[in-house]
């Protein structure tokens, strides 16, 4: 892009975002150049955001800090690698579909090629439509969504290749999720199996333990007989409604209260089943009565007994979360009718049941006492989970296998970790992991597992002999598409075939987000220059999903760590720091904040998010970035104006450092020199807020103290005068690219008015090159500053003109400083009006500078 070489008569931040997003798309600034090789890139693999939610400004900040490190790298000379992707895979798509359009999925239905959407949509009367019209509709509207979404990112200035985005129920991301489970499947890595599984009633679906949310939820211990030896055995328990699900009583093997009963059975209340009394540690002798009911299943701990003291599995609970009406054969004759009362009913209908019919046998020890207990939900859902026999499908994650286990936690270290604490976060939940991942999902919108079953003349699915679909057949749906030697009229026949009905879960297809992005087996050429990528940024939340799944994919597929770096975010939290949410009224919405002050102050705001910490938002701050934005423009207005400074040249190779000859130029230059080393250190460490900061300081003290003290200098027709005007445009070529990573919008356009193509193509400032001058005392401006601040606060004291001339001025400092300031004191002289020469008094006692300054008389 040619130089405008104008600088405006009145610069304005208003427009700034229109203009340069189009000029941007309109010139490919941030297009990625595939040609350079692995060395020269870095890749980022961006955060798809969902998109059937809604943006906040939580997201703003997260994603300004990622663009923070592309802009960077980019004026580094790496050649930066950032796509955008849209995760429109799960249940919040299936949820905003059925809202917005009144309708929900009915597998059974046939398709409608013809099915047009109620004018009226209701959503609590939903119209039943096919999976595949479902479908249809789920990819119509977060198409739209998407839409927005990239009108957002654009709007905030992120320097993503807009060519290079993807969705995660696309065809790219179909093939590899569906090829790498293939090969899960090929390496023993995959299986299928019919076990205890948690269970959301509402959503009808598994849920994995990464996505499993603890919450306090009300409830009793009721105090419970069981029958057996010379008198009742007491448990305690807040799920009396599982009684007829009971397995085993368990005490902990040093309870001597139950030394004499392990090894012998009793009876279970109301429903008559014998069940033995066993040992194990996890038996707790100081809650409760000690002694605790085993079911299955009521919590995780009873998977593990169930498993660990081979248990018989005696599930009442169905997926509807109500009680299974027909009578399990366990119960005894004596206990059906008992059960009967319960059959069908919700499980808080069948604890009442339950708790009326233990008063009338006097089994139950006293009345309920309420309590808060700890209860397991799904992050989306608003009631426990429940634990139900069902068969899915898992990848192996290390929950099972202390080996692999060791080798994701290895993973881990390969890793540099942006805060470095995170990393615990990752260790501390993989040597936690009890089970493997859990990648089967009952839903309808995402993507199927390239599986089919045999049906035999029974017409029951052969589970242990799985079709596996061809590789180069992906991608597949198996509910429209056949397996190889058989026909569409043998689906669902026995002798026949059935496609598994489940997808697989958003998180296996997110844990891919690299290899889909980076071409895995679809663009080897592209996967080579890209793979492992540099940077995961993402929230710490879901480390122990994205990011841990991520890792478990990369280890089993490539036997390397997805990426060298993960930067983690924290929270953006109200001012009373409390998370920001819908129900509570503290959501701020990013478009409105970006309408009223402007994409650079809102990053700006963002950028001060430390990495890994939560952050208060309070809209004022976004005044502050906004001053700064402004004052970014005046400064180089002033700064390029002239015709003296504008006749430098418009390329920075006119920039010649060797014209800066005056001492207090030179330092303010030495000092810059310092703030570039400090601002590319932290840069290097992730450390953007401190980059901006030292950056920022800077700029202020350029304006407020430098341009202040040398402004008469710069305009004389001189040696003198052209060191004040070359040390302006070498300092203001410096801080603009410090700042550009920070406020794109007025970097570009200053840089528009006076150098050639975009700022964030040009190079990050390298002193050897861009400040190769003499160097002299940094300590030399701020002394100087402080000198005129005083004379200024003197004229102030006095009430009068800043323009009043001053007719007598006394220092007093240490030599070192009176030595040091003498270097400057025509600037300082010139600046503050004054006329006589100054008085200097060595005082080694004074900290700083002492100044007495008299205004003239003024008649």
């Amino acid at each position: 892009m040619p130089a405008v070489n104008t600088v405006p008569e009145k610069p304005v931040l208003e427009g700034l975002e229109a203009t340069w997003s189009a000029r941007w798309a309109e010139l490919g600034t941030y297009t990625f150049d595939r040609t350079k090789t692995r060395d020269q890139i870095y890749s980022i693999d961006t955060p798809p955001p969902t998109v059937s939610g809604s943006l906040h400004v939580g997201h703003v900040f997260s994603y300004t800090h990622t663009d923070l490190i592309a802009r960077y790298q980019r004026m580094r000379g790496k050649e930066v690698f950032y796509p955008m992707g849209w995760d429109d895979n799960g249940l919040p798509t299936e949820r905003r579909v059925q809202n917005f359009y009144g309708v929900r999925c009915d597998p059974s239905l046939p398709y409608d090629a013809d099915f047009i959407p109620p004018e009226k949509p209701d959503a609590k009367r939903q119209i039943p439509i096919s999976r595949r019209n479902f479908v249809e509709l789920c990819n119509e509207l977060v198409e739209e969504d998407e839409k927005v979404f990239e009108q957002l990112w654009r709007t905030l200035g992120l320097s993503v290749d807009w060519s290079q985005q993807y969705t995660t129920i696309g065809n790219a991301s179909q093939v590899v999720s569906q090829r790498a489970f293939l090969r899960n499947v090929a390496r023993g890595e995959a299986y299928q199996q019919d076990a205890p599984t948690l269970w959301d009633v509402t959503y009808q679906t598994a849920v994995a333990q990464a996505e499993l949310e603890a919450r306090e939820y009300p409830g009793a211990y009721h105090r419970v007989a069981f029958h057996g030896g010379d008198s009742p055995v007491i448990i305690e328990t807040t799920r009396p409604e599982l009684i007829a699900a009971c397995v085993a009583l368990i005490a902990h093997p040093d309870d001597e209260r139950y030394q004499s009963l392990f090894g012998t059975t009793v009876t279970s209340p109301l429903y008559g089943v014998e069940v033995p009394v066993v040992a194990h540690t996890l038996a707790d002798p100081e809650k409760g009565s000690g002694i605790v009911m085993s079911c299955t299943f009521g919590d995780l701990t009873d998977v593990q007994w169930w498993r660990e003291l081979q248990l018989p599995n005696r599930t009442i609970i169905g997926r509807d979360g109500r009680v299974l009406r027909e009578t399990p054969e366990w119960i005894t004759a004596d206990g059906v009718g008992r059960y009967e009362e319960i059959a069908g009913k919700t499980t808080f209908s069948a604890r009442e049941a339950v708790v009326a019919a233990l008063r009338e046998t006097g089994d139950l020890d006293g009345e309920p006492t309420p309590t808060q207990r700890m209860a397991n939900f799904y992050e989306r859902g608003d009631k426990p989970l429940e634990i139900v026999s069902t068969r899915q499908w898992y990848i192996t994650n290390g929950g099972r296998d202390a080996d692999l286990r060791s080798k994701l936690v290895a993973r881990g270290d390969e890793i540099d970790w942006v805060p470095a604490y995170m990393q615990s976060r990752l260790t501390n939940w993989i040597e936690g992991l009890n089970g493997d991942w859990l990648v089967s999902r009952q839903r309808f919108f995402g993507i199927p597992f390239p599986v089919w079953y045999r049906l035999d003349a029974d017409g029951e699915p052969d589970y242990d002999d799985p079709i596996l679909a061809d590789e180069a057949s992906l991608p597949v749906d198996p509910s429209s598409e056949v397996p190889p030697g058989f026909t569409e009229s043998q689906r669902g026949e026995p002798g026949g075939f059935l496609a598994d009905p489940d997808v697989l879960d958003t998180w296996a297809t997110s844990s891919l987000t690299p290899q889909i992005i980076c071409g895995w087996e679809r663009d080897p050429d592209l996967f080579e220059r890209t793979f492992p990528m540099d940077l995961r940024p993402q929230g710490h939340d879901i480390i122990r999903t994205w990011l841990f799944s991520s890792i478990v994919r990369a280890h089993l597929e490539h036997g390397v760590a997805p990426w060298t770096h993960a930067a983690l975010s924290g929270f953006v939290v109200d001012p009373d720091r409390k998370k920001m949410s819908k129900s509570k009224g503290n959501v701020v919405v990013p478009d409105e904040i970006l309408d009223k002050y402007g994409a650079d102050a809102v990053r700006w705001r963002a950028a001060g998010a430390r990495p890994g910490a939560d952050s208060p938002f309070d809209e004022a701050q976004m005044k502050v970035g906004r001053r700064l934005a402004m004052k970014v423009l005046n400064a180089s207005k002033f700064v390029l104006a002239s015709e003296e400074a504008y006749g430098l040249g418009a390329g920075a190779s006119d920039l010649d450092p060797s014209r800066v000859t005056e001492a207090i130029d030179l330092a303010m230059l030495s000092r810059l020199r310092l703030v570039v080393d400090e601002a590319t250190a932290r840069f290097e460490e992730y450390d953007y807020a401190t980059a901006l900061e030292v950056a920022e300081k800077f700029f202020w003290d350029f304006c407020d103290d430098y341009l202040e003290l040398v402004k008469e200098r710069s305009r004389r027709d001189d040696a003198a005068g052209q060191s004040a005007r070359s040390a302006f445009v070498l300092a203001l070529s410096v801080q603009l690219r410090l700042l550009a990573p920070f406020l794109p919008y007025v970097t570009e356009e200053v840089w528009s008015w006076w150098q050639e193509g975009s700022i964030h193509r040009s190079t990050w400032p390298v002193n050897d090159v861009d400040l190769a001058t003499d160097r002299h005392d940094p300590a030399l401006l701020s002394s100087a500053a402080s000198v005129l601040a005083d004379i200024r606060g003197a004229k102030s004291t006095a009430k009068v003109s800043q323009k009043t001339e001053i007719s007598n001025l006394t220092i007093s400092a240490t030599k070192a400083r009176l030595d040091l300031v003498r270097l400057a004191i025509g600037d300082v002289l010139a600046a503050g009006r004054v006329v006589a020469e100054p008085t200097y008094v060595a005082d080694e006692t004074v900290d700083g500078f002492a100044v007495e300054a008299t205004p003239a008389l003024v008649d």
